[in-house]
């Protein structure tokens, strides 16, 4: 089965995210809005326990932490996607460090990592530049704390569910 591990914003957040994402991406009706911390990852049933235990023990060894979505960014022309920037990656860039050190996460990744929420893709170089030229005017400010992350597993429709939740130490 693929998985994926990502921090996924409160339903406030999500709300502002599908405005867009309805509209913009394709994605919309598969996965939720997320941060995605990790590359998809296949991992079989017999891998599921040690994979549980490694996901537990980096969440116990993380602290919640503020997000601020501060402003719309894009990856233009890398790949055509308009995302809600995060103003303080570290946070992010750390965990995503410690869930690497597991031999069951690739190391192989496309591109270097920037923390984003995905409001857009697949968008023609026209429409990309179109949408980022009006959402880069509004004002942003969207705050939350991130006291957890959670595995997401590909169902058989190929839509993204929550398999598992892991807390942060408070």
């Amino acid at each position: 089965m693929n998985y994926v591990v990502a921090v996924i914003p409160p339903q406030s957040v999500q709300e502002v995210a599908n405005s867009y994402r309805k509209r913009y991406d394709p994605q919309y009706d598969v996965i939720c809005p997320h941060i995605k911390l990790t590359e998809i990852f296949y991992a079989d049933s017999d891998q599921m326990g040690k994979i549980h235990q490694f996901l537990r023990q980096v969440a116990n060894e993380t602290a919640p932490f503020t997000v601020k979505h501060h402003k719309v960014g894009h990856f233009h022309p890398t790949n055509n996607v308009i995302y809600l920037a995060i103003q303080d990656e570290e946070p992010f860039i750390a965990l995503q460090r410690k869930l690497y050190a597991s031999p069951y996460m690739s190391t192989e990744r496309l591109y270097s990592y920037v923390p984003h929420l995905t409001i857009g893709q697949k968008l023609s170089d026209d429409e990309l530049h179109d949408v980022y030229g009006q959402l880069r005017m509004k004002k942003l400010e969207l705050e939350y704390t991130a006291d957890c992350f959670h595995l997401l597993k590909e169902m058989e429709d190929k839509t993204w569910r929550i398999y598992q939740t892991y807390p942060f130490n408070p």
